[in-house]
């Protein structure tokens, strides 16, 4: 469902939502590339399918690197390339040097929204990075990848200033309004991203450069993540161990690892909490609800302005979208750290969500962080085929 109904074969993206389980038609609601030229209805693409392809991208390169490491299947070759594929024509289409667009308008194969975020680049760079060391690149795959880091680097070497209250701006060199460009002096969930994006550039070009960056910010980077908000969504958890994941890893310094380490165990703790909590609202939820369809975008009434961005409301089916999402990345984290300490009934419950989830008449891109966590369990053997 994936592959035939989320993915875009035009510009080899993802979507987030369908408004259809009818073939061919699954995703007619997006924009088209005029309404995109205009930035129509918002600059983000807040509410229109094509606000979360970088994330999605970067989320399917870190499943195939899973699969890939379990079943030595050698037809993934070719899907890691089409998303990887996605991921640079995500950053390269609009020639802006390092700017990470949400999507690809599929209509013209060029047209993007020009405001992106901080979770945009999070989930390309953690995806783009798992992809370079796993075996499923090539030569030509990590050269590729070594310059878009790079490129990814120097936007924030150049906007990410005090100066520029540490906003890496829009495309077109503004400020993003929203507040969610900013990569320093933000929240605990987010405060390792900045030091997570050099951390990943020096490790695949080894330049100084960013080597110097990544240990300015990391120390106190780190500290800072202490103490996330306890009652933030999945995808902040989801989000921050990504960041959190790639700093471990590379990290020399013996005793600032094992406190990304405990801050990585911390992370998981409060994902399990949401993951119970998310199960208990699904279980309130009729078969019937769960297959809800998305809506096409333009024909919803009410509006909420945002600080001049205009944001289509879904209604019900918001709460819907977000609960399969929120189910798929809160078990993800789970198993993002220390899974041996899982309990057979948290296994179980990782296996009830799997099993139960109708795939077939979901339209949450959610079903994405489903099948990550159970590649994942796989991966760790956790879970049986």
């Amino acid at each position: 469902m994936a592959w035939s109904r989320f993915y875009l074969d035009k510009v080899q993206t993802f979507a987030d939502y369908l408004s259809s389980y009818e073939k061919g038609k699954e995703q007619a609601h997006l924009p088209t590339a005029d309404e995109v030229k205009r930035q129509y209805p918002n600059p983000c693409g807040y509410g229109t399918g094509m606000e979360d392809g970088a994330i999605l991208g970067g989320a399917m390169l870190s499943i195939l690197c899973d699969r890939f490491a379990v079943t030595g299947d050698e037809q993934l070759r070719d899907r890691a390339a089409s998303a990887f594929a996605g991921l640079r024509r995500c950053v390269t289409v609009h020639g802006v040097r390092g700017f990470v667009a949400r999507n690809v308008c599929p209509q013209d194969g060029t047209g993007v929204y020009i405001n992106s975020s901080r979770d945009q680049v999070t989930h390309f760079v953690h995806g783009l990075w798992q992809y370079y060391h796993s075996p499923l690149s090539t030569d030509l795959t990590r050269q590729q990848i070594r310059t878009i880091l790079a490129d990814v680097a120097e936007r924030m070497i150049e906007f990410v200033t005090p100066e520029n209250d540490y906003d890496f701006c829009r495309a077109d060199g503004t400020r993003c309004p929203l507040g969610i460009c900013r990569m320093w002096n933000v929240q605990a969930h987010e405060a390792a991203r900045l030091p997570m994006i050099y951390a990943a550039a020096w490790d695949v070009t080894r330049d100084e450069r960013y080597r110097k960056m990544w240990r300015q910010y990391v120390v106190e980077a780190t500290a800072q993540s202490a103490s996330p908000d306890p009652h933030k969504p999945a995808y902040a958890f989801l989000q921050m161990q990504c960041s959190l994941e790639l700093l471990h890893d590379l990290e020399p310094e013996a005793a600032l690892k094992a406190t990304l380490h405990a801050r990585i165990a911390h992370v998981s703790e409060l994902a399990l909490k949401r993951f119970t909590w998310v199960a208990g609202k699904i279980a309130t939820k009729s078969p019937e609800e769960m297959r809800m369809l998305g809506p096409d975008w333009r024909k919803v009434a009410v509006w909420k302005d945002q600080k001049g961005y205009q944001v289509p409301q879904w209604g019900a089916y918001r709460e819907i979208w977000h609960l399969t999402r929120e189910a798929g990345e809160s078990a993800l984290v789970l198993l993002m750290s220390k899974p041996e300490t899982l309990s057979a009934e948290q296994k179980t419950a990782l296996q009830k969500m799997i099993q139960e989830t109708d795939y077939l008449h979901n339209s949450s891109c959610g079903i994405l962080y489903h099948l990550a966590t159970y590649w994942k369990a796989r991966r760790l053997a956790l879970l049986g085929e």
